[in-house]
């Protein structure tokens, strides 16, 4: 099988319940049992949706297809992820109570959102990393203050003692004997695009599930989205992961996939060349349709293009990392010019001789 071969496998396998089309191209090629399933572990592993795999052929009663072994490992790993599953929520649940009786209303995002929302048709599907929550300017330091006081602190920080002055959120915060970190956010996306989707576009929108705050289903979608494209810089490398793509799909069958990124028109066209990248690997079911335009196209194209000429791609996504690096350099050249605080960031760093050592150790 090739890696085109194994990535449409693994994502047309993650609609099988939903796609009844998808359903029937799946079971005929389990049939076939000609399937390299190291590589389908390996490329679903590295998207992360190795258990959302596993419980949708579950579901469809496809196990039975699977060699005994790897069907072995499939239930090892997803008992091992409901289990954190459950305590993620738990913990979620515990601080969202905590916050609330400080008058303070914690906005969750991302995965843990998805698992209070009960997007998912069993827990076991997501994998999730930290509890990520969003808060509005003023609540924001309050919020960093009381959770401090409630026992999370700080991780060491192994990259820098000066982090950058800018940030999504604060520093990841641990608390012992809980589960997960948490982030704790002011902001949604990275420096350039912060203005076009953040806490004031959202919360006129924002949903109570539960006495949980959650942002609305078509926010959920362009957050999964923007992640991926913008956060990630996938936009620009033309790539997608599954897990984000995954959680875009179940959430379009909830809210129109279009009408949600309309909303977002400062970055409508990112938002639609990725539901066009969706549409394409899980065969274009009817909840993700998007406006085609010669743009979208191009990008269809080159997403492809990873596949079909792997080497051209690799050359390209060079040329593409360099460039985002000369623009990152110049980018703090710039408020290093107007702003006193990143001049002060930028003095402190190059005196730091653990600074240097790490560049140094780059060359060798």
């Amino acid at each position: 099988m090739s890696y085109k071969d194994v990535f449409y496998f693994v994502a047309m396998c993650l609609t099988i319940s939903q796609e009844k089309k998808n359903k029937q191209i799946i079971e005929a090629r389990l049939k076939k049992n000609d399937i390299d399933w190291e590589f389908v572990v390996e490329v679903s592993t590295g998207h992360y949706v190795f258990p959302a795999m596993y419980c949708a052929l579950k579901r469809e009663g496809f196990l039975k297809y699977i060699p005994q072994e790897l069907l072995n490992f499939m239930e090892h790993i997803a008992d091992t992820n409901r289990d954190r599953n459950e305590q993620i929520i738990f913990q979620a649940k515990e601080l969202n109570t905590f916050l609330l009786s400080h008058n303070i209303t914690p906005i969750f995002i991302k995965g843990t959102a998805n698992l209070l929302a009960g997007l998912y048709n069993d827990i076991t599907e997501r994998m999730v990393g930290d509890i990520d929550f969003l808060f509005s300017s003023q609540d924001y330091p309050k919020a960093i203050e009381v959770l401090k006081e409630h026992g999370y602190y700080k991780q060491k920080q192994l990259a820098t003692k000066y982090p950058y002055p800018w940030s999504k959120h604060y520093p990841r915060l641990i608390k012992k004997e809980t589960i997960a970190a948490i982030e704790i956010h002011d902001k949604l996306l990275i420096e350039d695009y912060t203005r076009e989707f953040n806490y004031d576009t959202i919360k006129s929108s924002i949903q109570v599930i539960d006495n949980v705050t959650m942002l609305s289903d078509g926010n959920m979608l362009n957050l999964s989205i923007l992640a991926n494209q913008i956060n990630d810089f996938r936009f620009h490398y033309r790539t997608i992961n599954l897990r984000n793509a995954y959680d875009v799909f179940l959430l379009s069958k909830k809210t129109s996939a279009k009408n949600a990124v309309n909303t977002v028109k400062e970055l409508s066209h990112p938002l639609h060349c990725f539901l066009a990248a969706c549409a394409e690997v899980f065969n274009t079911p009817d909840s993700l349709t998007y406006i085609q335009t010669k743009k979208t196209k191009a990008y269809l194209a080159l997403f492809k293009e990873q596949f079909t000429n792997p080497r051209k791609a690799n050359r390209r996504n060079t040329r593409i990392k360099a460039y985002l690096y000369l623009k990152h350099v110049l980018s703090i050249l710039y408020m290093c010019v107007f702003y006193k605080k990143y001049r002060s960031w930028l003095f402190l760093l190059i005196i730091d001789p653990a600074f240097w050592k790490r560049k140094i150790g780059l060359f060798k």
